[in-house]
């Protein structure tokens, strides 16, 4: 538990220089990326908190475009890698090949995928095999690779943004749910509303498009996750978040008839995300410590792939974001 008063001399002067320069980032990338607001903060969130996120949403809502413009924002260096049911690890992580040096001298060398960068697009996780995406969540998870015994370090800082198509299942390996829990946020990328799309409309089939400033570089966001970890977390927030997520959890819930809804609850993972993402959201906007209002607003994109529903809740028809709604009742 941290003493605010203290922690808030020191660190006031830092959230208000990193507050101004992310402002600056949000204003760049919402000049390209229209009626995405929230998308565009959910993904700010999930980089300062060091995190990975899966986008999902139908095809042609610019999550593509959204990771290029990061990039450029924030001055990281990107790829994009295509996932496809022939994709094997070695195209994301790389390999070894057998070199003969002039004087005869053979050698193995390793050759990095594109997996070594600091922000990578998964584009549609779930077409590549199990096995492929095993290996991706591997490096996401333990920030390096190992290449016939050899460990190679990832770059820093290294973030993962996959999507994910939610309507064409044909030809999919879903993400299974112990691998879900990897990514920070799941980030519902939504149809923009008729004026943001009338706005899109001008900015993209004009004859110049609009130029990408450069705002922060990969030393700055490091600057950053380390002052998100620095925040202070009232008792009233740490509170809130830990009755959220244990009353997503049948066993321990006080909802009436949750077990009936839930078939697996939440784990301390979604906690810690939780606890991360909120101070995460106060510096974006400038504050010095998160409030209740964060925790509701990031419940849904921290719990929303950390949880699974019962055959009888599906049959019925009810969604998680159903129930994440009755789990933050209370907290409203």
């Amino acid at each position: 538990m941290h003493n605010l008063s203290d922690t808030a001399e020191h660190i006031l002067p830092e959230i208000e220089r990193i507050g101004g320069r992310l402002a600056t980032a949000r204003d760049a990338i919402g000049r390209v990326i229209f009626g995405q607001d929230e998308v565009v903060e959910e993904t700010l969130i999930t980089l300062l908190a060091g995190g990975h996120a899966l986008l999902v949403g139908v095809p042609g809502l610019a999550k593509t475009k959204l990771v290029e413009t990061l990039a450029r924002v924030l001055g990281l260096d990107a790829r994009r890698v295509q996932f496809t049911p022939d994709l094997m690890p070695a195209d994301i992580i790389g390999s070894e090949v057998l070199e003969e040096s002039e004087t005869g001298r053979r050698a193995f060398r390793f050759l990095p995928g594109p997996v070594f960068c600091q922000l990578l697009m998964a584009d549609e996780i779930n077409r590549a095999s199990p096995r492929t995406q095993s290996a991706l969540l591997q490096a996401m998870q333990e920030r390096q690779v190992s290449v016939a015994g050899q460990r190679h370090e990832l770059p820093s800082p290294f973030h993962v943004l996959a999507t994910q198509n939610p309507l064409e299942q044909e030809g999919t390996y879903p993400l299974p749910e112990a691998q879900l829990d990897r990514f920070l946020l799941q980030i519902d990328v939504r149809y923009p509303d008729r004026e943001a799309e009338r706005r899109m409309l001008f900015a993209t089939t004009g004859a110049a498009e609009e130029a990408i400033p450069t705002v922060l570089n990969a030393p700055d966001l490091i600057a950053a996750q380390r002052l998100v970890r620095r925040i202070p977390v009232g008792e009233s927030v740490v509170e809130a978040i830990l009755n959220l997520v244990r009353a997503g959890r049948p066993q321990d819930s006080d909802i009436a008839g949750l077990e009936d809804l839930v078939a697996w609850g939440p784990g301390p993972r979604a906690s810690q995300a939780l606890m991360l993402a909120v101070r995460a959201r106060a510096l974006l906007q400038g504050r010095l410590a998160p409030s209740i209002e964060d925790v509701l607003a990031l419940a849904g994109p921290i719990l929303r792939h950390r949880m699974a529903l019962t055959f009888a809740a599906r049959a019925e028809g009810v969604t998680v974001t159903d129930v994440i709604a009755k789990l933050t009742e209370p907290l409203r």
